[in-house]
């Protein structure tokens, strides 16, 4: 069969599945056909067949899932595919695929890889159960539960365990990771579950990632270590509005601070065996660890973001020249004594790589980078963020294998450019483009394509661009309230006090049932002391427990009332009435502050463009349409989002925001918002 014949054959055999008739209709209940549905399945199997880059955004509701899931399974090839979270990552694997699978009667081999911290290490386990003794009884009872579960555990899958908290400590002992891995010496190493999960990915046809261990295989592919995963004939992103950030991440450098203090920690424990007697190797541990004590309050005091900032604080730079110099003398310590001890070899290959990691972070020579300070509870996390990594990403992307890239958040005003050019798929705007506004009307199930061909070296490789709407009757299902007599969102106290009574009346017209998104925790805890005592419904704040905690109580409670920041903001499915009404303190523009956000804006006002409208503004639109997507999640889902910012209405700007949301009928009247409200049954 000829190529173009076998292409014609998997999209009419990936038509013919979603049918009215086809092989869905005769599994699935009440199956109805989607135009959308069947439309984002052929444009995937065209992808598959013909090797080029599809960026296809698909709204809520369009079953993106099954569209992208069928032709890969149909198309013979072996494919990636990559989600942006664990949750999404273990539906596809445990649910969807065996599904699809027994309905379309293949026989498919198919696997899921997650990070090696998502695995139970058999040397660590029988580490912890040698020293049973000395642990406490909370500990030992999970550790015991741990041992069982590594007995009649198959895959050693973590996310599978029963009876343990996920955040329990226990787990963080004896899960598998790099800095304790010792790799072929292990005495565990044939059974590694680790290592059997790997093997099992390189020989399945369809394999289920997520972005971080998709990026960290590029990277170590790369480097020139082992590959995790195959070179396969095509890759599918789902979720892929989070690639950007992620991309960055990879394409950059980090390195905790905390990372630092468990090295030393760990090779001054050396000293309690049988290298008791190494002259210093008890002394040059804590030297070093009070250097980067000194170093790191520097930073701290300096109160900024931005490591070029701090370049000039003589303190600050004596601080870390003294911390490298005792790492130094450390390194040459370990070197000296290589052989004496495995633990002590791995030491001394790994605080090479930290304080090389570390002095280049120090140095800040890279003119193409953004060199940035997270600031967390007890470390700090030192980064280097490249300016632009579409260069790198158009490399990573070759054209000899078959992207594609989906989710319900990727175009901005009808326009899929700002992602595109930013991982590179398409050729970046010329210096002297003009920002152009899009009024296109959105339907039902409006279609646009586009097709653009971008150059890397020598070749050119199709991309082509697809919005597929969703099919919910948005202006019947839902209400935009932007309310009126809004304050600045600039004055804190008073928004608190505005955003607090806005909620009261909101929550009691929904009858709980309400998500409230904040763009900050400082605002979050503000508003949620606020409203402690006034509210008549229950209160879950981010930070009582896990997010999948928060989310059971909130579906188990029925009329609760969740407070959360960005992580609620994406990746959250609660349908029907449980969820009526969401609340958004504000436009979701990220800090002018950013090393990343200064270092990007200064390269396009060097070349005469705009920050705000280049990076700032397509930026919050997608932020902002996250949050918005958590209301209306079925045909069925009836509900009113808030947004708590007259800048939506009051700016020029605000347009793009209300272009790029999906068509819900629109009020300032709040009251008409609570009348929508208690009018759903």
């Amino acid at each position: 069969m000829s190529s173009q014949s076998a292409a014609n054959n998997l999209i009419v055999r990936t038509q013919a599945v979603f049918d009215e008739d086809g092989v869905l209709s005769r599994f699935i209940r009440g199956y109805r056909r989607r135009e959308v549905q069947q439309q984002m399945a052929e444009e995937v199997a065209s992808c598959l067949s013909y090797t080029h880059k599809l960026v296809l955004e698909a709204g809520t509701g369009v079953g993106k899932t099954f569209a992208y899931l069928v032709p890969a399974l149909l198309s013979g090839k072996q494919v990636i595919v990559s989600t942006g979270s664990k949750n999404l990552q273990e539906q596809l694997f445990y649910k969807d695929l065996p599904a699809l699978l027994q309905m379309l009667n293949l026989s498919v081999p198919v696997s899921i890889l997650k990070g090696r911290s998502n695995y139970l290490c058999q040397r660590l386990m029988a580490a912890q159960m040698d020293a049973a003794f000395s642990h406490d009884e909370k500990l030992l009872d999970d550790l015991l539960k741990l041992n069982q579960f590594a007995q009649a555990t198959e895959d050693g899958d973590l996310g599978n365990l029963t009876g343990v908290a996920e955040d329990a400590r226990a787990i963080s002992l004896v899960a598998s990771a790099q800095d304790s891995c010792t790799g072929q010496r292990c005495a565990f190493y044939d059974e590694c579950f680790t290592r059997k999960a790997r093997a099992r990915a390189m020989n399945a046809r369809l394999i289920v990632v997520n972005h971080h261990l998709f990026f960290a295989d590029r990277v170590l592919k790369d480097t020139g270590f082992a590959e995790l995963l195959p070179d396969v004939d095509a890759v599918i992103f789902d979720e892929a509005h989070l690639l950007p950030d992620i991309a960055i991440q990879y394409f950059g450098s980090q390195l905790s601070t905390g990372s630092l203090r468990r090295l030393l920690d760990g090779i001054e424990r050396l000293t309690e065996g049988e290298l008791g007697d190494t002259q210093g190797l008890k002394l040059l541990p804590q030297r070093a660890r009070v250097k980067l004590d000194a170093w790191q309050n520097c930073l701290l005091d300096a109160g900024s973001s931005d490591f070029r900032q701090l370049l000039k604080d003589k303190t600050a730079a004596l601080a870390a020249g003294e911390l490298i110099g005792e790492l130094s003398a450390l390194e040459a310590l370990l070197l000296a004594n290589v052989g004496r001890s495995e633990p002590l070899d791995d030491f001394a290959v790994k605080l090479p790589e930290l304080k090389q990691k570390l002095e280049r972070f120090i140095a800040c020579d890279d003119p193409g980078s953004a060199y940035g300070i997270d600031i967390g509870e007890r470390h700090l996390m030192l980064r280097i963020s490249p300016i632009d990594i579409a260069k790198a990403c158009r490399e990573l992307f070759s054209e000899d294998t078959a992207w594609v890239f989906t989710s319900a958040t990727l175009q901005v005003e009808r326009s899929l450019q700002f992602f595109t050019r930013e991982l590179g798929l398409t050729s970046p705007v010329p210096a002297s483009a003009k920002r152009s506004q899009s009024s296109r009307t959105q339907s039902s199930i409006a279609q646009s394509t586009r097709t653009q061909s971008s150059t890397a070296g020598a070749k050119s490789s199709m991309c082509k661009e697809v919005l597929l709407d969703s099919p919910f009757d948005y202006p019947r299902q839902s209400l935009l309230c932007v309310p009126r007599r809004l304050g600045s969102v600039a004055n804190q106290d008073a928004m608190v006090r505005q955003l607090t009574e806005v909620c009261l009346k909101l929550i009691k017209a929904a009858k709980g049932r309400t998500f409230i998104l904040f763009t900050s925790h400082r605002m979050m805890e503000a508003v949620a002391r606020s409203l402690v005592g006034r509210c008549h419904y229950p209160l879950l704040v981010q930070g009582q427990g896990g997010k999948q905690q928060l989310l059971s109580k909130f579906r188990q409670l029925g009329e609760a009332v969740l407070l959360g920041t960005g992580s609620f903001w994406e990746g959250v499915d609660v349908r029907g009435k449980l969820l009526s009404c969401v609340i958004i303190d504000k436009l979701p523009f990220a800090s002018p502050d950013d090393s990343l956000y200064k270092a990007r804006a200064s390269r396009v006002e060097a070349r005469g463009g705009d920050p705000f409208l280049e990076i700032s503004l397509p930026q919050a639109v997608i932020a902002l349409k996250q949050g918005a997507g958590r209301l209306i999640r079925d045909e069925t889902d009836r509900g009113v989002l808030v947004i708590c910012d007259n800048r939506l209405v009051n700016r020029p700007y605000g347009q793009a925001f209300l272009q790029s949301l999906p068509p819900m009928a629109r009020t300032r009247d709040l009251d008409a918002a609570c009348a929508f409200l208690e009018a759903i049954d």
